[in-house]
């Protein structure tokens, strides 16, 4: 059946802006799978680029929970409530194909629509500034992914507090790769295995010696263990508001604004949940609106105020437009934990 689809190109999303991804080699997933894939089919009712959509879903160009191959197909492979699963999904002709493997299977084809946005709104956004709104032009086919998952965004999303995202994407990658397990399905074989993350469980289970070697302080591998001990209960703000989500999230010690906003983002499609604690978005939204690249956290929230209930996506578009001040600052240096 996926024969049927022709070769494209693909692109993905990295923290809300578009970048180019070198797509996987075709023969880094078997093409045959051992046991046949359950198969759902998708009609969206408006254009849908699955780059835009799931990109953010995607931590660095090496995750091995996550593949772009050079077919159009993106690749997910999770930690369901049903168990370990791994969707494919791929669009050709206005319709979706979703084929799913694994005990999660059943659960990644029902949560299909909303991964890809069948419950964002693109409607409801208004742009106020020239530059959102040609971004919106130009971007038809962004919507935002509800994943109906939250351990997985957060415990990425603590990694990334306070380093440098490659940083953060190295310690995941290998975490993942030393204590995941295999993705069901043809994907969690041939030269690049994809990985399920570990379960929560396996997570609180990791020596410290581990958490050191991926370059993870001690603070960050705190809050991950905090986390996973709770597990059950975070996973349950996603059936609350996205407002409410996030305050059960910050009882977590380290886990703040910031961090709640990033899960969020994902595991609820928050079109409202814009980031702040960031380091780079202020200085971008505040050039991008009023041509100010030293706003601060309250400067970009009233820059951001005429987008009330949609100020992620105006974000996200903002970052989409490419309208970024040249940097002038050194990048945030690197910290050898074995040294503090």
């Amino acid at each position: 059946m996926a024969g049927r689809f022709p070769q494209r190109p693909t692109r993905t999303t990295v923290r809300g802006g578009q970048v180019a991804a070198p797509a996987a080699a075709a023969a880094g997933i078997p093409r045959q799978a051992a046991v046949p894939a359950r198969v759902r089919r998708w009609v969206p009712d408006g254009p849908l680029d699955l780059g835009l959509t799931l990109g953010p879903l995607r931590r660095g160009p090496a995750d091995p929970t996550f593949r772009a191959t050079a077919d159009g197909s993106v690749w997910r492979a999770c930690r369901t409530p049903a168990g370990p699963g791994t969707l494919r999904v791929r669009a050709y002709g206005g319709e979706v194909l979703g084929e799913a493997w694994g005990p999660g299977a059943e659960w990644l084809l029902e949560q299909l629509p909303e991964l890809l946005g069948a419950a964002d709104d693109p409607g409801a956004f208004v742009p106020r500034h020239r530059l959102v709104a040609l971004a919106r032009h130009r971007r038809p086919g962004l919507r935002l992914t509800r994943t109906g998952l939250v351990l997985e965004s957060l415990i990425p999303s603590v990694l990334e507090q306070k380093v440098t995202t490659d940083e953060a994407y190295r310690a995941w990658r290998r975490l993942v790769r030393r204590f995941g397990e295999p993705a069901p399905g043809p994907a969690g074989s041939g030269e690049r295995p994809m990985r399920v993350m570990p379960a929560p469980r396996t997570w609180a289970l990791i020596p410290s010696w581990e958490w050191h070697r991926a370059g993870v302080d001690d603070k960050r591998a705190s809050t991950v263990l905090r986390a996973v001990r709770v597990a059950a209960r975070l996973e349950q703000t996603v059936g609350m508001p996205a407002a409410e989500a996030r305050a059960r999230l910050e009882v977590v010690p380290g886990v703040g604004p910031w961090t709640s906003a990033e899960v969020v983002q994902r595991s609820h499609g928050a079109a409202d949940a814009v980031t702040v604690g960031d380091l780079h978005l202020p200085g971008i939204v505040g050039w991008a609106l009023a041509g100010d690249r030293d706003a601060d956290d309250a400067e970009m929230l009233r820059l951001l105020e005429p987008y009330a209930g949609q100020r992620h996506r105006a974000a996200r578009l903002i970052l989409l437009s490419g309208a970024v001040p040249a940097r002038r600052a050194p990048k945030m240096r690197r910290v050898d934990i074995g040294l503090l």
